[in-house]
């Protein structure tokens, strides 16, 4: 589909919609106005895909990144959708430059749609996309994360990948729902799941990294590969952090120095207590501290981010 009517329509500068702005069936309107009907298997069967981007001052963050497993996911389930990677992009951008908004949350979704009356082949399925940005939304607010979030560790292990497959990014969320009420009941502020045979996996919304003796690790496998997660791996590389990308069996979390987690909602959030036991005197530490700043300059390099244009 050609880019230009979906970038820019014709129109002059017009009325902006702070509370959020969203996009399916060719159309712009208030991201209340979206629905998904439920007969679509993206609702009935859980079968859709999605990506989540930031825009923060103005710019997006790493979007080409967000673009490329958005596209790899829908490839993996077999999807189409009638907008090429340009048309992707621009749809983005609009939906945000008709906030105003200059840290948004931009999500982007496909469902698999549904087949004619009488049918259950999957292949006639017209599969639906959908697109909006919101306020930004934090998983933890800046003034928690100067503070260090609560963890415990999940009785209940996270979907194995060999069943879903983490990568391409899912609502499959039950498990992690479920393992969340086990940190409410206990005062504690989220989750994070083991695998089947006793590895770290992710959270809810996150990935997990460890700091032992200077040494940054983060599981290999089992969870999503987060746009931030690859963000916080490239960051200790080109700053001389030493970096693992391997399992980690559950003691070895619980023996670091510095426990953190990475989420395009919330960017670098240091762990200060998991399973009562508090990291780091109760504060985040020198490592998860350098890195989280190292995350926000990142921000202000042409590089890494992609600027809004906005009516103003």
């Amino acid at each position: 589909m050609s880019t230009s009517t979906i970038a820019r329509p014709a129109s002059a500068a017009r009325t902006l919609i702070p509370t959020g702005v969203g996009f399916a069936d060719g159309e712009y309107k208030p991201v209340e106005q979206l629905t998904v009907s439920v007969l679509d298997y993206g609702f009935t069967r859980s079968d859709v895909t999605y990506d989540v981007v930031h825009v923060w001052d103005g710019r997006f963050f790493r979007l080409e990144h967000h673009l490329d497993r958005f596209q790899a996911s829908m490839a993996a389930l077999r999807m189409t959708i009638p907008y090429d990677r340009d048309a992707i992009r621009a749809i983005l951008m609009e939906c945000v430059r008709r906030t105003g908004l200059r840290q948004s949350y931009v999500a982007m979704l496909c469902t698999r749609g549904w087949p004619p009356a009488g049918v259950r082949d999957l292949r006639q399925c017209a599969n639906r996309f959908a697109a909006y940005a919101l306020p930004f939304i934090w998983i933890a607010s800046p003034e928690k994360q100067q503070s260090g979030l609560s963890a415990v560790i999940a009785s209940r292990p996270r979907i194995a990948p060999e069943s879903v497959d983490p990568t391409i990014k899912n609502y499959h969320w039950l498990d992690m729902e479920r393992s969340l009420f086990e940190a409410y009941d206990v005062g504690a502020d989220t989750v994070i799941l083991p695998s089947l045979d006793g590895v770290v996996t992710e959270g809810p919304g996150f990935n997990v990294f460890a700091v032992r003796d200077g040494t940054v690790i983060t599981p290999d496998s089992g969870v999503l590969e987060g746009i931030t997660r690859q963000t916080v791996i490239d960051i200790c590389r080109r700053n001389g952090i030493a970096v693992e990308v391997r399992r980690m069996p559950l003691a070895e979390l619980r023996d670091a120095d510095e426990i953190f987690l990475t989420s395009t909602a919330g960017g670098v959030m240091p762990v200060t207590q998991l399973d009562g036991r508090i990291y780091g005197n109760g504060a985040p530490g020198a490592t998860t501290t350098r890195i989280r700043d190292l995350y926000w300059t990142w921000h202000r390099e042409e590089a890494e981010t992609t600027a809004v244009v906005y009516d103003d």
